[in-house]
């Protein structure tokens, strides 16, 4: 095998630059045009690591938080600074109220059960507790009912004891800028909102964003299209790709015509053919519906994906290319600017967030702009 750069211990290596991902916040804040901007950091900061992504968030000037669950709040409330304001999404259930107060995380309300939940724990402790109050428009997912908020427009009371600091709903097709839903659940949430007077407001997600102003009110809440996504699906993507996954070539062999290749015999090749094999595979999330499909790069050229992903290797394409460029130990990028999260996804029959968020832990990990974000 040829030597080449530094010899790590993983398969492959996964990039994240740190200071994209604060471009992408900024560029998110032009949008909003004077509206503040949060940062959701769920799921490990989709998949790029919460505990480097996170400073580099505040870095930009972040500081509304938002995590899925309480535990992925506790760590990110360990990175940030004092003044950040950290809210979970999926809300609170009866055992945990105290451990909301110890880190001062905000619960996000979504029923009536979790209302009083919140408001007991207040009487216990004889103060207000803070807390973000959200409003199912039309996801029927998490978020009070419909019937549930006519209740707590006509109750105020039910909130004695709760700071709510902020108002909610969650867009269901903001990434289709002509679907109805969105104006249905833009009208349901400035009906909702009129019972919280001087309450802030914030419906508005990645896509939403771009939907205009009048779905900004007081604060956005991007999530992948802080990580490069794009959040516009009909339009080019207005956001700076911040990951690049890139492996070294094990092995290359040669195969004659009416051999195959890998599981299932899922490719048979109708030419001399030059194969090589490089160690990703699905357990590092790189997706068995890619079988066949899609491609890396080899020296900036396209090295076809053949036959079935297995769960540590795939085999590429490299019959079209010189010995110079397709050796063991040369580079492929799996993922990077010439080859979008979202093409990667597209090829394996999904959208870019499933891809970014399944990024295995068994890559190498490396941060551009790190010492910055400190």
């Amino acid at each position: 095998m040829r030597t080449t750069d530094t010899v790590r211990p993983a398969g492959a290596t996964l990039t994240v630059d740190l200071d994209a991902i604060g471009g992408n916040y900024r560029i998110l804040v032009r949008e909003l045009a004077g509206v503040p901007c949060a940062a959701v950091v769920k799921a490990d900061a989709y998949g790029l690591g919460a505990a480097q992504v996170a400073p580099a968030l505040a870095r930009a000037g972040a500081r509304w938080f938002f995590t899925a669950h309480l535990d992925e709040a506790i760590a990110v409330r360990a990175v940030l600074p004092g003044d950040a304001r950290v809210a979970v999404l999926n809300g609170i259930w009866p055992g945990l109220e105290a451990a909301f107060v110890a880190h001062d995380l905000l619960p996000v309300l979504n029923d009536l059960g979790q209302v009083a939940l919140w408001q007991a724990h207040a009487r216990q402790l004889g103060r207000p507790l803070p807390a973000l109050v959200q409003f199912d428009t039309g996801m029927a997912r998490l978020g009070l009912p419909p019937a549930e908020a006519a209740v707590l427009a006509a109750e105020p009371d039910r909130l004695a004891g709760v700071d709510t600091q902020l108002v909610m709903s969650h867009l269901a097709c903001a990434d289709e800028p002509g679907h109805p839903l969105n104006r249905t659940q833009l009208d349901r949430f400035w009906a909702l909102r009129q019972a919280f007077p001087g309450v802030p407001a914030s419906l508005a997600a990645s896509s939403g964003i771009f939907l205009g102003a009048d779905y900004h009110f007081d604060l956005g809440r991007p999530g992948v299209a802080l990580y490069g996504v794009n959040p516009t699906p009909e339009r080019p993507n207005p956001m700076r790709p911040v990951l690049r996954l890139e492996a070294r070539i094990l092995q290359v062999r040669h195969i004659d015509p009416g051999e195959s290749v890998g599981y299932g015999a899922a490719h048979r090749a109708s030419r001399p053919t030059k194969v090589a094999t490089v160690p990703i595979g699905y357990a590092d999330g790189f997706l068995r519906s890619s079988s066949s499909r899609g491609h890396f790069l080899l020296n900036g050229e396209r090295a076809p994906i053949l036959g079935r992903v297995s769960m540590d290797l795939i085999t590429l394409d490299v019959t079209d290319f010189p010995e110079a460029h397709a050796h063991p130990g040369a580079a492929v990028v799996a993922i990077g600017d010439a080859r979008p999260i979202d093409a990667v996804a597209a090829d394996a029959g999904t959208i870019g967030y499933e891809f970014l968020t399944g990024l295995g832990p068994r890559y190498a990990r490396v941060y551009r702009g790190l010492d910055r974000a400190a």
